[in-house]
């Protein structure tokens, strides 16, 4: 699974370099194995973006991304489409969406993201919004995907707040941005992906990868 994400992640010529960052000795291993990058990070991290921040103080770089290991889908076009956004200096924070499949947009597990309609986050949520209150069935739900780009002053204010009231009650991370009024911008990808959290989630991707 993780050599997926890691050859993913090399095959996009803009990155200068791939790191791995785990706080697991097996891992780790495994990587020293294939001639990965690998960096050793603290296990007291509590999410993937204090690793990345982490990872900032021994590669110095204009844009960090963030592909977890965990998203054996995880293709070049996302990496492409997230360093599209930082092209505008402006831009702090970037992220993905991909139209909500049906079946998904009422799963907790599938985040949904609200964005304005110049591209800046809104809110993300486990819950399904928008709510069709009139139920006209005209409403587009768009389900988040977790790969970030951030440029290191980004990355430097995460991790000097505390953990936010919103991110507590969801369960996601990136609202500690919003909750601190750090703009998150979204770009828009065809390209759904699978994050392995369960053996359920290993054998579809399984399925999906070996019929490719």
């Amino acid at each position: 699974m993780l050599a997926h994400v890691y050859e993913a992640s090399r095959a996009c010529p803009a990155l200068d370099r791939v790191i791995v960052a785990t706080d697991s000795t097996e891992i780790a291993a495994v990587c020293r194995a294939n001639g990965w990058d690998v960096h050793m990070t603290s296990s007291a991290h509590r999410n993937g973006t204090e690793r990345i921040h982490e990872v900032t103080r021994l590669a110095p770089a204009d844009v960090y991304i963030n592909v977890q290991g965990d998203e054996p889908m995880a293709r070049r076009e996302h990496l492409e489409a997230l360093l599209a956004l930082m092209v505008n200096g402006d831009v702090q924070v970037g992220t993905l969406e991909t139209p909500c499949a049906p079946e998904e947009i009422d799963n907790p597990s599938a985040v949904k993201v609200i964005t304005a309609l110049d591209g800046r986050a809104l809110y993300f949520s486990r819950a399904t919004v928008p709510f069709d209150r009139d139920q006209t069935g005209d409403v587009r739900y768009f389900k988040h995907l977790g790969f970030y780009a951030y440029r290191k002053a980004a990355l430097d204010a995460f991790c000097s707040w505390p953990e936010s009231r919103l991110e507590r009650c969801e369960g996601l991370e990136q609202l500690r941005f919003l909750d601190h009024g750090l703009p998150i911008h979204v770009a828009e990808t065809e390209f759904d992906t699978l994050a392995v959290d369960t053996e359920a989630d290993l054998q579809r991707v399984e399925k999906i990868l070996g019929g490719h």
